[in-house]
């Protein structure tokens, strides 16, 4: 038997052949396997990307949008009340605004508590000593 005729009957090949190609066909699949996954994290990045910078130009155009709501709004009232005090009234309320939104953020933050994700952490302590468990039912 030749070399080529063992590389084309498995039942042929060695056990040290087979697993040497299938050493060498798991690792050209991985290779490609990450090269479509680097192929494909590329194009949904530039996807990404365009529509991050499309949202932030959103809310650029909403900031805007709001300046002149308030503008509006001091206008009018400046119809019916002096200006200094129409500009006064229209800044106060967005203080209180903001202080309120302030205030709810603060709370949201404060239920959030300890950025670690600690029911993963547990997972894994407890994957770690089952591991060693059976690591060390299997010694004795």
């Amino acid at each position: 038997m030749t070399d080529q005729h063992l590389r084309t009957d498995p039942g042929a090949a060695s056990t040290a052949e087979l697993v040497n190609q299938a050493a060498g066909q798991i690792s050209t699949l991985v290779r490609d396997e990450l090269a479509l996954a680097k192929l494909e994290l590329t194009e949904k990045g530039k996807r990404a990307g365009v529509g991050g910078g499309l949202l932030g130009g959103a809310a650029v155009l909403g900031w805007f949008g709001i300046g002149l709501l308030l503008t509006l709004a001091v206008v009018a009232l400046d119809l019916a009340w002096p200006l200094w005090l129409a500009v006064l009234t229209v800044m106060i309320v967005v203080f209180a605004a903001a202080g309120i939104a302030a205030l709810l953020g603060k709370k949201q933050l404060a239920k959030v508590g300890s950025p670690v994700p600690q029911d993963t952490v547990a997972n894994v302590e407890t994957d770690i000593r089952t591991v060693k468990a059976a690591a060390q039912r299997g010694h004795h």
